[in-house]
């Protein structure tokens, strides 16, 4: 992995080189497991898959909970708000510290609080101590670990795979987290009817022995070497004006942000289309979710086996996913409208995959974790903000309505923000035909120029 101070970018919406690249990267594919051959990541990957499944059990349990002691979603709403807090708060102070720590003993002390403050609710909660103020004390606790447990991971993984293989590590990463999503909230569901929210609670804890035993297990010489931010003063000022001075970066994030904050609150959208529109109740709600999971794991794989990562790739997955939100917000029935929700997830995790992936290519690794924690502090933060808005417009004027004003939001969005990239990468729009189909794509201007007629 390069240490130098310039940043590689990924390449422009078209497909060529952005002309403010450092180090541009050749793309290719690669096979879909690449990145599970390097010793390090799969230790880092299988100490994820148990520990992924215990944090969606616990985000089960734990929004079971405080509903059956308060009997208010306003509660779990509270809750939810708590734990992302923090990362709003705090998320750029954290990327500060881990880009000055090194990773691995960083992760070791995250991971080992969140899961001492997942077994202390368990002890609470088994021995019928627990009240509604515990639980928010626990997320707000867990919400501060992410602070520097989320920049900390994403930006480890470059460590463990090096730069070749970061968009297949990546990739896998979001398809183990889609797999526990399938299973978590399963187990956890039999768990709380069959003994209890506390032992949900308990077996997180306990999970987290895998990913600890993982990380201490890695050989430290297989790691590749980053450079370290030394310690100093305006060092959050340095990360922020980093990211405004890079084209690429600065508008995925705000393309990320308009996404994330507006299109991806489904818990609003998909329980108004369960209740309202379909009146199918739970259950339909439940379909819903597990389909979109079917479809974010495919996406998740898909994107492993690209092998690259590209800024056109970002752009048309973000333009169609708003583009299938709107048509989805029209189906006249449950069947089309649960199956729209397989592409639907396919679509959000290639977004969430390649602006991940481009990010985290672009950027110094001296930068990274300031950079990865503004990222998931406006990706993690959005929904939380945007959620009484979109709440509000769902209410007003129903869950179609809703649905497709966000989609519109997200595709629009993802077009300006392409058209951006466009012209600061100095490319033009080409309209032709090659093998006897109809192209559309950016070209460099000078090309565009050589292939125009001579007057």
């Amino acid at each position: 992995m390069s240490t130098g101070s310039g940043a590689a970018s990924a390449p422009a919406p078209d497909g060529h080189d952005d002309p403010t690249a450092r180090n541009p990267v050749t793309p290719r594919k690669t096979s879909m497991f690449a990145s599970l051959k390097v010793r390090n990541y799969r230790l880092f990957f299988l100490g994820q898959v148990v520990s992924n499944i215990g944090t969606w059990m616990q985000r089960i349990a734990q929004d079971w909970l405080v509903l059956s002691l308060t009997g208010s979603s306003a509660a779990v709403g509270i809750t939810t708000a708590l734990q992302f807090l923090p990362m709003l708060l705090f998320g750029l102070y954290g990327g500060v510290l881990v880009d000055r720590l090194r990773k691995r003993p960083t992760l070791l002390a995250t991971q080992s609080a969140m899961a001492l403050t997942a077994l202390a609710l368990a002890v609470l909660t088994l021995s019928g101590h627990v009240q509604v103020w515990h639980v928010y004390v626990a997320a707000f606790a867990m919400g501060l670990a992410t602070v520097m447990d989320n920049p900390a991971r994403q930006s480890f993984v470059s460590e463990l795979v090096g730069r070749d293989q970061l968009q297949n590590a990546v990739s896998l990463n979001s398809a183990n987290f889609q797999s526990a999503r399938l299973v978590g909230p399963a187990v956890a569901g039999l768990m709380i009817t069959g003994v209890g929210t506390g032992w949900a609670f308990l077996a997180n804890g306990l999970s987290f022995v895998a990913p600890l035993s993982c990380l201490l297990l890695m050989r430290a010489r297989e790691l590749h070497t980053v450079q370290r931010a030394p310690r100093g003063k305006g060092q959050l000022r340095e990360g922020l004006h980093y990211v405004a001075g890079r084209p690429e970066l600065i508008w995925t994030i705000v393309l990320v942000g308009f996404i994330g904050t507006f299109g991806f609150n489904f818990p609003v959208f998909l329980s108004a289309f369960a209740d309202d529109v379909f009146d199918a109740g739970a259950g339909a709600y439940s379909l819903f979710n597990t389909l979109m999971a079917v479809g974010s794991l495919a996406g998740a794989l898909l994107a492993a086996r690209r092998g690259t990562s590209r800024l056109r790739v970002l752009i048309a997955a973000a333009i169609g996913f708003g583009a299938l939100e709107v048509v989805s917000a029209t189906a006249p029935a449950l069947w089309l409208f649960a199956l729209l929700m397989v592409p639907i997830g396919v679509f959000s995790m290639t977004v969430n995959v390649t602006a991940n992936t481009s990010i985290q290519m672009s950027t110094d690794p001296a930068m990274r974790g300031r950079v990865m924690a503004l990222y998931m502090m406006v990706f993690l933060g959005g929904s939380p903000i945007g959620a009484p808005v979109v709440g509000w417009v769902t209410d007003t004027y129903g869950a179609r309505v809703g649905f497709a004003a966000g989609g519109a939001v997200a595709a629009t969005a993802a077009l300006v923000v392409g058209l951006v990239l466009a012209r600061v990468g100095n490319l033009r729009l080409s309209v032709g035909w090659h093998r006897g189909h109809p192209q559309v794509r950016f070209v460099p201007r000078e090309r565009q120029e050589a292939l125009a007629p001579a007057a």
